[in-house]
C-alpha cells in the first residue's frame, strides 16, 4: 500500500465499519464514558471475546463503578462477578491492584496520560491507548492484534510486534486517523479480514492491499 492511498482506505473503512457492530469498549465508551469504566473493561477484554467481556462489564461496573466500590469487593466476589472471562484470577487481582494504586497515588482519578497509566500493574499499552483516546478524546494510537496484523497484511508498515506497530503508526499515519483505527480494524478484522483465510472477494480495500501473509483467502 502506498502512503497516499490511506486516505482512500480510511474513507471505505469509515463506510463498511457503520454496518459491523464495534469493539466492546468502544461501544461502553459511547454509553459510558469515564476513564475508570474504560479501564475496566479494557482489562477484562485482554483475551477474551466482546460478548463475554460485554457482560461481565457490565455486571462488575453495577456493582463497582468506581475504585472504592470495586475494593470494597473481596477477591472471591470479584472473581465471580467478572467470570468467564479469560484468566479471571489474574485479571480480579490486577483490578484490584490498579484501584488501590489509583486512591494511594492519584486521588481516585484515572491518569490521563499514557507513561503514568502504564506504571499501573496490568496496564500495557493497549489498554493506556483506549484508555488516554477514548476516556480523555487525546491523540494516541491503540494497536491490538487485528491492527497489527491488518496494516502488515496491508504493506503499510513492516514490524514484528504490535508496540512496534504502534510506533511505525505513530511515525506515519495521519493524526486524523489515530483515534479511529482500532474501532475500524477491530470491527474490519472480527468480521472480513480474519487471520486466516480472509474474505478477500468482499472486501473493498482489496485493491490496494498487498496481502502479505495471506496464504488462503475467500
Amino acid at each position: 500500500m502506498q502512503d497516499r492511498e490511506i486516505h482512500t482506505v480510511m474513507r471505505i473503512l469509515q463506510k463498511e465499519v457503520s454496518r459491523l457492530r464495534l469493539p466492546v469498549v468502544t461501544e461502553m465508551s459511547a454509553r459510558k464514558s469515564e476513564p475508570f469504566s474504560i479501564l475496566v473493561s479494557t482489562v477484562l477484554s485482554l483475551r477474551t471475546k466482546d460478548e463475554t467481556t460485554r457482560e461481565a462489564s457490565e455486571r462488575l461496573l453495577r456493582v463497582a463503578p468506581s475504585p472504592e466500590r470495586l475494593l470494597e469487593l473481596s477477591e472471591a466476589a470479584l472473581q465471580r462477578l467478572i467470570y468467564p472471562v479469560g484468566f479471571y484470577k489474574t485479571k480480579a487481582r490486577f483490578l484490584q491492584g490498579i484501584a488501590r494504586e489509583l486512591l494511594r497515588t492519584h486521588g481516585g482519578r484515572v491518569p490521563e496520560d499514557l507513561d503514568t497509566l502504564l506504571t499501573l500493574k496490568g496496564v500495557g499499552r493497549k489498554t493506556a491507548n483506549l484508555v488516554v483516546t477514548l476516556g480523555y478524546g487525546k491523540p494516541g494510537i491503540c494497536v491490538d492484534t487485528h491492527v497489527h496484523r491488518i496494516t502488515n497484511r496491508w504493506g503499510y508498515v513492516r514490524t514484528k510486534t504490535p508496540e512496534q506497530t504502534e510506533f511505525a503508526l505513530r511515525r506515519k499515519l495521519p493524526g486524523s486517523y489515530w483515534i479511529v483505527i482500532n474501532d475500524y480494524l477491530v470491527a474490519y478484522g472480527q468480521n472480513l479480514c480474519k487471520p486466516v483465510s480472509p474474505f478477500c472477494s468482499r472486501c473493498r480495500v482489496e485493491p490496494y492491499c498487498e496481502k502479505h501473509g495471506v496464504t488462503r483467502r475467500r
